[in-house]
């Protein structure tokens, strides 16, 4: 799971823009699961959603290993 939590938030900072349907369509899952995927991000300030079931990148900083 963390390595789909990780993979889904490099894919929107290579991507920019994209919604909720969008990524669950990109890694085969529902969009239920993505969402989860999605609020975790949003806890950790990674991602957020200024116009609803749109989703980018923070500014924050984050180190990827």
């Amino acid at each position: 799971m963390l390595n789909r939590i990780k993979s889904v938030y490099l894919y929107i900072s290579k991507v920019g823009t994209v919604t909720t349907s969008e990524l669950a369509e990109e890694f085969g899952i529902t969009d239920r699961t993505m969402q989860r995927d999605l609020s975790i991000l949003e806890y950790n300030g990674l991602v957020s959603s200024p116009n609803r079931g749109k989703w980018t990148t923070t500014e924050k900083k984050v180190k990827i290993s």
